[in-house]
């Protein structure tokens, strides 16, 4: 995903409309496949048939039978995509691809944090870092609890 986010946040200017639409276009297959094989299996469902063969239109069992149910994968599929999103971004802006350095990013952060590593002040680099990590495993945590509410079948494991 990084060197297709950096051909196309170089391609675009940069900044952060390259880093945001580079972003989009390489998260976003993983969780299409997702909501697809999702759709397929509702569409498969005896619910459907039923519906079909009562003469519903297809808009109708696509608004009352499979939006309903595709509406919370989608949702706990974009949050838990988020961290792997922010992670890419920061390591982009990191290697100078990304932001500009006087916009506020935690790659900018540690990219300038790496000059004084060499002269002891570790923590210049560690705390972001941490936040970083930190941030990132309370998004998977939010995604995860979503899950668990969303389907009570997840909720005991």
């Amino acid at each position: 995903h990084a060197l297709v986010i950096i051909l196309i946040s170089i391609s675009l200017g940069g900044g952060l409309k390259g880093i945001i639409i580079g972003v989009a276009i390489t998260h976003w297959p993983s969780l299409t496949r997702i909501i697809r094989a999702e759709v397929m299996q509702i569409k498969n469902s005896e619910y459907v048939k039923l519906s079909k063969n009562f003469g519903k239109s297809n808009v109708h069992i696509a608004t009352k039978h499979i939006l309903p149910h595709i509406i919370p994968q989608l949702l706990v599929g974009v949050v838990l995509i988020f961290p792997h999103a922010i992670l890419h971004e920061a390591s982009i802006t990191f290697l100078g691809f990304g932001l500009q350095p006087h916009e506020p990013a935690i790659g900018i952060i540690l990219s300038e944090a790496m000059k004084y590593l060499s002269s002891g002040r570790w923590w210049l680099a560690f705390f972001p870092g941490i936040s970083l990590v930190l941030v990132s495993l309370m998004v998977d945590n939010i995604g995860k609890q979503i899950s668990k509410l969303i389907n009570p079948k997840l909720a005991h494991k």
